[in-house]
């Protein structure tokens, strides 16, 4: 017994070690791209000689970043709508529905969930380039959908399932058509999750880095895939306006992403509560 109890305390130990180690090394990188993004010269010293944030003035000059950013909410707002649009009845059907091959339909959902983006992304931006779509917005758009719908149907499934079903039917009784149990019955209930997972959905996209650089043209590149150009393309840059790039791209990342968390809780994505009706 006390055998057993010190190994877990070992365990807690490591897993304690691993993860402080593992916050440590983001904090410093993400204090190092911060603090380069401030610094007037940093060469060989521990702390840079000056501060200005001039950088970032140069950063949106010379990045645009204005066009770039116009692009990147174009992007997430069509990919979030298109997805909800999509995505919702899909996830009710498949959550008040049983039928033959549902199961099957569900893993081939999970797939661009699973599979790297990179995989199917190649095949389908030659299939796109050859239909003469990629390199435009409706493009992007398009790539970035075929992993957001997916991913809104399995986060608004569980949703689904933890409403009665008893009210839907109450709702029929009083007379109520489709568009009515939808609009007074259906939505009201079903806002905090679309809520939620239009918010994921936003995070996934503006991080989509795979499937919008293999589609996206000179004019139809978002934050993540402008910031790779920035870091690659030829030519001599000052790294502190690359840094001051990389920390916009964070700050909005970041934040959308506690705006999320706000509103889902981690654990409602996994968790499939589903109410069997009893048997007289």
């Amino acid at each position: 017994m006390d055998a057993h109890r010190l190994l877990m305390k070992l365990w807690k130990s490591l897993v304690a070690l691993v993860m402080g180690f593992f916050i440590l090394n983001v904090a410093f990188m993400v204090a190092a791209v911060g603090t380069s993004s401030v610094a007037r010269r940093w060469l060989g010293t521990w702390l840079p000689d000056g501060y200005t944030f001039g950088w970032y003035q140069t950063a949106w000059k010379e990045f645009q970043l204005d066009s770039v950013l116009w692009v990147t909410i174009e992007v997430v707002a069509a990919v979030v709508f298109l997805s909800i649009l999509i995505g919702v009845p899909a996830a009710y059907a498949l959550a008040r529905r049983d039928f033959r091959g549902k199961n099957l339909l569900m893993g081939l959902f999970l797939l661009p969930l699973m599979i790297p983006p990179i995989t199917y992304g190649i095949p389908l931006a030659t299939v796109m380039y050859q239909a003469h779509i990629a390199g435009t917005i409706f493009g992007v758009i398009l790539a970035n959908m075929i992993p957001a719908v997916p991913f809104m149907i399995l986060v608004m499934t569980p949703f689904i399932e933890q409403i009665d079903a008893n009210l839907e039917a109450a709702a029929r009784v009083f007379g109520a058509n489709t568009f009515k149990l939808f609009w007074h019955v259906l939505l009201p209930l079903l806002a905090p999750g679309i809520l939620a997972a239009s918010l994921l959905v936003l995070v996934r996209t503006i991080g989509m880095f795979e499937l919008t650089f293999l589609t996206a043209g000179p004019d139809s590149q978002t934050l993540v895939v402008a910031l790779y150009y920035a870091v690659f393309a030829a030519g001599v840059r000052a790294p502190q306006s690359v840094d001051a790039m990389a920390m916009v791209y964070m700050a909005v990342t970041l934040a959308w992403l506690l705006i999320a968390l706000q509103f889902v809780n981690p654990t409602q994505l996994v968790s499939r509560v589903k109410e069997h009706p009893k048997t007289a």
